[in-house]
């Protein structure tokens, strides 16, 4: 794990140095390190695939110890119950319901346009199956609030968490969509998905 990867100064910290050592260790004990950076924006959609695996949330959570950070993130609502739910609503999960029509994307645009500073963690596919591809929902979020994705991954072959390119969606979705299936084609998650063998 690369104990001196770089957090941008105006990123807001949870200061919970006890799921900080906890993160830390974890990631040295398991072998996964973090690569690429981190821009020095105050607003930014951290976009992670491929989604394949219920270790990609663990390894989510070992890398949000590990960084210190404060961010949003999406999650399917049916984890959001009981004392589990609670733990996840206290690390900034918002639950999702994708099987109902709503102003999810409205609403997450809106508390950018609120927050001086913000950070949201999303899968662009949205499950594990072996789908053929992404969801809209977050070029939507991020051309609506005018804020940059940052293209990270989960990279099971070498265990990295990676922070990939910033990308700026053009408004043009399927070129955008087209772009950003060919980054994360290569990229191996813990099983390789069906976009990614088309």
């Amino acid at each position: 794990m690369n104990s001196n990867f770089p957090v941008p100064a105006q990123y807001v910290r949870r200061n919970a140095p006890v799921a900080n050592f906890i993160g830390r260790t974890m990631m040295r004990l398991s072998g996964w390190r973090l690569v690429g950076e981190l821009p020095d924006l105050p607003k930014i959609v951290i976009a992670v695939a491929p989604h394949t695996s219920n270790w990609d949330f663990v390894i989510g959570v070992m890398t949000l110890f590990t960084l210190d950070i404060n961010l949003n993130f999406i999650g399917k609502h049916t984890l959001f119950r009981g004392w589990f739910g609670r733990w996840l609503r206290s690390l900034g999960g918002v639950p999702a319901d994708r099987t109902k029509a709503h102003g999810l994307v409205g609403e997450v645009i809106d508390a950018f346009n609120t927050n001086d500073r913000m950070i949201l963690a999303l899968s662009p596919e949205g499950t594990r199956t072996l789908s053929k591809g992404f969801k809209t929902g977050f070029l939507h979020i991020a051309r609506g609030a005018n804020v940059p994705i940052v293209l990270a991954y989960f990279d099971f072959p070498n265990r990295t968490v990676g922070f990939g390119p910033v990308f700026t969606p053009t408004g043009d979705v399927e070129r955008d969509m087209k772009t950003i299936l060919n980054f994360y084609r290569p990229i191996r998650g813990r099983y390789v998905k069906q976009w990614q063998k088309d």
